[in-house]
């Protein structure tokens, strides 16, 4: 598992490890990166042992500073590539995953980077970590989720701002708005995220999973559904104790 080449993985203990590792080029996301980030995450979900996985961004300057586009234009046609992208959905495996994921962001994270960071649970970040979706600048949109993800995080009127401006937002902004729920010194970063993962793996699995379960699933459903739904789980964890 750790002989990628775009991805470090680690897992030590309860929590799991995942390294964007291209420092050399900001860590942009390209078709290799896709491919090793989805075995990882299948692998994550897959494994029992582990409570709480932790993201982030090899080298000084980047968390991810969005998509390889050269990469990806040179990708198969359109119909092989839509395949491909059914076959390889990382946000679909971002999506399934039942434990929690924690992003630790530092330095540039722009576009896919964004994207990455908001389909983890829970964003520390490091005090210079710029935030930003340039691809109205590229005449694309995102394509990573970030039209359905970063409203439903910061509201419509600064996900419109960031989309429709390709405007960059400081890490305290971020956290002012709500993208980020910590941001600390860099150096810290790391210890931060750890001492997070640390508290959650402390706690039983199945409960952790559960209180992530009732919140993303409640989201899409009406506030008296959501109350349904949390009283099932509830009961249903009530059961599992019993036996």
């Amino acid at each position: 598992m750790n002989s990628f080449k775009t991805v470090i993985y680690e897992k030590k203990d309860n929590i799991a490890y995942v390294t964007l590792n291209r420092p050399q080029v900001l860590n942009v996301y390209n078709l290799q990166m896709r491919d090793e980030l989805y075995q990882i995450l299948g692998a994550i979900k897959d494994d029992s042992e582990i409570a709480v996985a932790i993201f982030k961004g090899a080298g000084e300057k980047a968390f991810c500073a969005g998509a390889d586009l050269k990469d990806f234009l040179r990708a198969p046609s359109p119909t092989v590539a839509r395949t491909i992208r059914w076959q390889r959905d990382v946000w679909g495996e971002f999506l399934s995953i039942s434990q929690p994921l924690i992003a630790a962001l530092h330095g540039y994270v722009l576009g896919l980077g964004v994207e990455i960071a908001l389909l983890c649970d829970l964003r520390i970040a490091a005090e210079d970590a710029q935030f930003g979706l340039p691809e109205v600048g590229l005449g694309i949109i995102p394509s990573g989720g970030a039209t359905q993800t970063l409203p439903r995080t910061v509201g419509r009127g600064k996900a419109l701002e960031m989309l429709l401006t390709g405007h960059r937002i400081s890490a305290r902004e971020a956290l002012d708005v709500g993208l980020v729920n910590q941001v600390v010194a860099k150096d810290e970063l790391q210890l931060t995220a750890e001492k997070m993962a640390r508290i959650i793996a402390s706690f039983s699995p199945a409960v952790t999973r559960t209180a992530k379960q009732a919140v993303v699933q409640g989201l899409n459903l009406s506030l008296s559904d959501g109350l349904e739904l949390e009283k099932r789980l509830a009961s249903s964890l009530l059961l599992r104790k019993e036996k």
